[in-house]
């Protein structure tokens, strides 16, 4: 059985469909949505979000926060920035990474470098998957 996904940005509906599972970064940590599963809202990590919307491979998507829920069978995704993985520049993620890397060495308490770096390490990994 299939439940209803959507990823939402402010613009737009990223992705909609039926899908067998969502797998989602929180703030509390990885979570996996299958069919019928229980009522849910939390906040979205940077992490990679992953889709099955058929069995064999997975739809990978950068997610830059956001929150997520679920109820009656559907997963909404909310947030201001996703990237699915062949729209993810390497080149450009890299040099971010790099970027952020120089100024937390500089200052190893510099918050915002420290978001752009996990922005772009997940940028890397999901361009990879």
């Amino acid at each position: 059985m299939a439940m209803t996904v959507e990823l939402v940005s402010p613009e737009t509906i990223l992705w909609s469909g039926e899908a067998t599972q969502v797998v989602a970064r929180t703030l509390d940590g990885d979570i996996a949505f299958l069919d019928n599963h229980a009522p849910f809202v939390g906040a979205l990590d940077i992490a990679e979000v992953r889709i099955w919307a058929d069995a064999d491979e997975p739809v990978a998507l950068a997610v830059h926060g956001g929150f997520v829920e679920v109820s009656h069978n559907s997963v909404t995704i909310l947030s201001d920035v996703a990237e699915f993985s062949g729209d993810i520049d390497a080149e450009r993620a890299s040099t971010a990474a790099d970027r952020a890397g120089e100024a937390l060495r500089s200052d190893g308490d510099d918050d915002e470098a420290k978001a752009a770096l996990k922005r772009a390490t997940v940028r890397l990994a999901v361009a990879g998957s």
